[in-house]
């Protein structure tokens, strides 16, 4: 217990700084949307840059975990995804719902945790994880919402708009150009590795920093906004481990490490991704903030009960 403690409140300290440096001025109205950007367009595409161009993925590999973690997130992504649309929900808001439900916090609580509680040998399954959540789900988050935000009916003319809209959206041009680089068996230089892990280092805090400054000028939030809060972060601590749970022991009978290590990661608390995509796209991010913050909170509890139960 207070391990998780540990590694959870400073993530919360830092959502209470933001929201308390709006609350008495030192940060203005702007502030939220400004860092925000930040992140988006430097901060962030530099952290999945590091992150993919240094993955050894002999080291990492494990096929059973990356089916087992990466079917978990795709079952519930697609399962809020489809609830929230019936809503009825507006598609660009329903995948950032789905990511609500989905979208792991595997690089910012992921790691530190799995090494105090699993050990480093959960360090590549950790990295696995990340990469499915990071870039995959947010891909497929991307391309759905600027689907949703595209008037055209022509097959043609979306499929135009959504690619030029893709092409200039900074994280998966930085997810793609970091991919080139394990392939081709180049490295990167040292000036430009230093430059990207100095960056990267500023996406975590920037982020939480940036979803306190939102908490603290708009809780406007509704009955309506509370309940779809709850169900998501129902769906996010609750479903996405219990499915990860049925997927590593019943379906591809996981070694006890790689599935305590998945579903202690399909456990983690929603990151920030959908929060800085809510943000970016000018959608409505009270329930996306709400359900950040009342499942990192919540995950304390529901993360100390499983390693109880599991060790």
């Amino acid at each position: 217990m207070l391990s998780t403690l540990t590694i959870v409140l400073p993530v919360f300290g830092l959502i209470f700084a933001g929201s308390l440096a709006r609350r008495i001025g030192i940060l203005g109205p702007n502030a939220t949307t400004e860092l925000n950007r930040f992140v988006v367009f430097l901060a962030l595409p530099a952290l999945l840059f590091d992150i993919v161009a240094h993955a050894r993925w002999s080291d990492v590999w494990q096929p059973g975990f990356v089916a087992a973690f990466g079917l978990g997130v795709a079952i519930v992504f697609t399962v809020a995804l489809f609830v929230r649309l019936r809503r009825p929900r507006h598609l660009a808001d329903a995948a950032i719902d789905g990511l609500n439900a989905g979208y792991a916090n595997t690089g910012f609580v992921g790691f530190p945790l799995t090494m105090v509680a699993l050990g480093r040998d959960a360090l590549a399954p950790a990295l696995m994880a990340t990469i499915i959540t990071v870039c995959i789900l947010f891909g497929v988050a991307i391309v759905l919402i600027e689907i949703g935000l595209q008037s055209e009916k022509r097959r043609r003319d979306l499929a135009v708009k959504v690619g030029k809209s893709l092409i200039r959206n900074p994280l998966l041009v930085a997810l793609l150009l970091a991919a080139t680089l394990p392939l081709s068996g180049l490295a990167v230089p040292a000036p430009a590795e230093t430059f990207l892990k100095l960056l990267g280092a500023a996406a975590a805090p920037c982020a939480l920093i940036a979803l306190g400054l939102f908490m603290a000028t708009e809780r406007e939030g509704s009955t309506r906004d509370v309940n779809s809060a709850a169900l998501l972060v129902g769906f996010k601590l609750v479903l996405q481990p219990a499915v990860t749970w049925v997927l590593a022991t019943s379906v591809f009978g996981l070694t006890p490490l790689l599935t305590h290590a998945a579903v202690l990661l399909a456990a983690l608390p929603t990151g920030t991704g959908p929060f800085m995509l809510a943000e970016f796209y000018r959608r409505e991010a009270s329930v996306t903030s709400n359900v950040v913050l009342a499942s990192t909170v919540a995950s304390v509890g529901t993360i100390s009960a499983y390693l109880a139960f599991a060790t």
